[in-house]
């Protein structure tokens, strides 16, 4: 029998959670996982540490928010490699882009990745 769309969301939102408490020390408090068309876009909620959050909320230049944004998303192309893989296996397609950000008020990470048309 195929796989759903809903069970295939499940799949690589459980994918995503265990990526993150492996690679970044802790997972987030909530997760989603949306396919639509050719994407797949990641919703992940409770990932800011609270070191993370006095840092953002210090400094009234915005400066610790900057630094905070830099770091997750250095830290998440350094694991493309890793996370293309992953995602490629759990959805049977090449993946053509990423793009992420995050908010350090609500704690919250979108990540989208684009697929290759299959073929």
């Amino acid at each position: 029998m195929p796989e759903t769309r809903g069970e295939r969301e499940a799949r690589i939102t459980e994918a995503f959670v265990k990526f993150e408490r492996d690679y970044m020390g802790r997972g987030p408090t909530g997760a989603r996982t949306y396919l639509i068309d050719d994407m797949v876009l990641v919703r992940l909620q409770g990932v800011i540490t609270r070191a993370e959050q006095h840092l953002a909320s210090a400094d009234a230049t915005g400066r610790g928010r900057d630094l905070i944004k830099q770091t997750r998303i250095e830290l998440l192309e350094k694991a493309r490699p890793q996370l293309t893989a992953l995602i490629e296996e759990l959805t049977g397609q090449r993946i053509r882009s990423l793009h992420t950000d995050i908010s350090v008020k609500t704690g919250e990470r979108i990540i989208l990745l684009t697929l290759e048309p299959r073929v």
